[in-house]
């Protein structure tokens, strides 16, 4: 009897033992939560669409000041990867680098009149899914009039969730502008379609300036 006492109280220790290190494991392994890391970056967002000298800058001001906060949660680099699909693939190092920042820099201009848009207008998150290093979080944009669903389409970079795309009621913004670039691309080329992005850039920045 005592010889079976030592064994369960050997078995019990060791039982502890590993479920305290797997324990360990499991929590080192453990996927940051995209939901809470997502809310101070739209809170910050928001913050900064409110203050109350933004509105009285120059447009190229508000650009700068919009495009710096958004760098800090969106991959812009997975973005352009994912637009180009095949493509991508085919560049140079120096030519992947090019065309990042010419996305960026057209998304920059193209949405800046968005500013206007913002009048106060809360976010609601309502779901996530997570599956991997993939994240969706699911938000509305409520009015007073309506609500807009939004859902921030993730990835896992080390321990950050960093945005790839948005889906605004429906409606892929990556997906939107890789059906328009593969039709570009199709008919034009790369080379085509890097001189329309710099023709519509200073079409848009020269429109900005202007304002």
């Amino acid at each position: 009897m005592q010889r079976n006492t030592s064994f369960f109280s050997v078995f019990q220790a060791s039982l502890v033992f590993l479920l305290l290190v797997l324990g360990s494991h499991v929590a080192v392994a453990a996927s940051p939560d995209p939901t809470e890391q997502i809310r101070p970056f739209l809170a910050k967002v928001t913050a900064t669409l409110a203050e109350p000298g933004l509105k009285s800058k120059s447009r190229q001001e508000q650009s700068d000041r919009m495009i710096s906060v958004i760098r800090e949660r969106f991959d812009f680099r997975e973005m352009s990867k994912r637009v180009l699909g095949q493509q991508w693939r085919n560049l140079s190092d120096k030519e992947q680098a090019e065309f990042e920042d010419l996305f960026t820099q057209l998304l920059q201009y193209v949405y800046v009149d968005k500013i206007d848009d913002y009048s106060g207008q809360q976010i609601q998150y309502t779901l996530q899914r997570v599956k991997g290093d993939r994240a969706e979080v699911q938000t509305l944009l409520v009015d007073k009039n309506k609500s807009i669903p939004i859902f921030y389409i993730m990835i896992l970079r080390n321990d950050q969730w960093m945005i790839y795309d948005v889906v605004v009621e429906g409606v892929s913004l990556v997906r939107n502008y890789m059906e328009q670039f593969n039709e570009i691309l199709r008919k034009n080329g790369y080379s085509g379609l890097i001189k329309q992005l710099k023709d519509k850039i200073a079409e848009l920045e020269k429109n900005l300036n202007k304002s």
